[in-house]
């Protein structure tokens, strides 16, 4: 790794400049979770690289999606002073100074690195392994992931169709499905968009080589106060079973294609079992459907629409406390693994005070780590978020999530 930090954990929006638009039309979500996972995006040549007491800054003309704690990806370095190759690769942004720059973290010498440079957004490293017409399927390319693969069917206007396999020939040959035809035919639905056009909305993912969280606001094409949305999972979960768990790959999806409605499936809104597992921990039987659950906070409720500690700040310390969330079968049935990188807040009236892309320092266990923030409702995305609807949900940017 070229880094000096870690950079297994990036995360990808429509706020930035070079991203991939997502609206109501054939193929887009596609070309989000293609660019997110496989290829990168916003490729600029640089016009300098230099170093100065370990602080690496890459100079460009114009604009460039990199924000701070996001991981660009490096390449064409060919000289420079000794160790000159150790610069290609991911780097962790830290800084900003200027709309046609960014810096990093460094152990190379100073300097001025030579060479045809260029710098994208670095993919969370899955392979597309199999494609079609607006149809494709990703399988996270680490030695250590279970290898499951997530089939996307983006033939519909304003959502997708998903569903996890264990296995697959081409791309309209699979076996081992999660969720089965049984349990949902013809697989979940993943939202885009309310409307039907090319109008696009927002959208964030999250995640690292082995797992991705998706949320998007759909309602967004219709207005722009309408910055709610829905959160989708899938990947590998951090299992808990003494000597691995081959099959503790998760699949979260909706079972409604009205893609304004798609609060069901939700990691941080539990209200249903729509976290499919391919087998049981033993590898025994087909499919297992989960609940995705907090370990402090009322089971049924959405984060940042939690009483159980009442409404942020807390009026004893001004706190906000957060807590990670696990899989079971049922909420008297015992974690299977814990939703990598994801934290809910057993608060209310989160809304008020945390917005989409806001940044959160993380404290106690969490401390020395970045939080990203969504919007998450438990409602439709029709209307003007409130506190009453809409949550806040908090994801780790600094990683390693395992």
């Amino acid at each position: 790794m070229a880094s000096v930090v870690d950079t297994t954990v990036k995360y990808f929006s429509n706020l930035m400049s070079g991203a991939p638009a997502l609206s109501g039309t054939v193929g887009s979500l596609l070309g989000v979770i293609r660019a997110c996972l496989k290829d990168g995006f916003d490729l600029k040549t640089l016009s300098s690289l230099t170093v100065a007491g370990g602080v690496a800054t890459a100079a460009f003309t114009g604009s460039h999606s990199a924000q701070i704690d996001s991981v660009v990806l490096i390449a064409g370095v060919t000289g420079g002073p000794t160790g000159w190759a150790g610069m290609n690769g991911e780097q962790k942004v830290t800084g900003r100074p200027g709309a046609a720059s960014v810096t990093f973290a460094t152990n190379l010498p100073d300097g001025t690195y030579t060479g045809t440079i260029t710098m994208k957004m670095a993919p969370l490293g899955f392979a597309e392994i199999f494609s079609g017409t607006n149809v494709a399927a990703f399988q996270s390319t680490d030695p250590a992931s279970t290898k499951m693969i997530l089939r996307l069917d983006d033939t519909g206007a304003t959502s997708a169709r998903v569903v996890g396999c264990e296995s697959m020939s081409d791309i309209n040959t699979y076996a081992g499905l999660f969720p089965t035809a049984l349990q949902m035919s013809g697989g979940g639905y993943w939202t885009k968009s309310n409307t039907a056009n090319a109008t696009a909305v927002q959208w964030m993912l999250i995640g690292d080589a082995r797992a991705f969280y998706i949320h998007v606001c759909p309602g967004y094409a219709s207005s722009s106060s309408f910055t709610q949305g829905f959160t989708k999972f899938f990947g590998d979960a951090v299992a808990f079973r003494p000597g691995g768990d081959a099959y503790a790959c998760v699949l979260g999806y909706s079972i409604t294609n009205n893609s304004s409605s798609q609060s069901d499936g939700q990691p941080e809104y539990n209200n249903a079992t729509q976290h499919a597992f391919p087998r049981a921990p033993a590898g025994l039987g087909s499919a297992l459907l989960n609940m995705c659950l907090p370990y402090t906070g009322v089971s049924s409720s959405t984060s940042g629409i939690d009483g159980l500690f009442g409404s942020f700040p807390s009026p004893i310390d001004g706190a906000l406390r957060l807590s990670k969330r696990y899989f079971a079968v049922n909420t008297s049935s015992p974690p299977r693994g814990d939703a990598p990188g994801l934290y809910s807040t057993p608060h209310t009236l989160a809304f008020d005070s945390f917005k989409f892309n806001d940044r959160v320092p993380g404290s106690g266990p969490l401390a020395g780590r970045n939080l990203i923030v969504v919007n998450t409702t438990n409602t439709n995305t029709t209307s003007v978020p409130t506190a009453s609807n809409t949550g806040a949900t908090f994801f780790d940017i600094t990683g390693p999530w395992r």
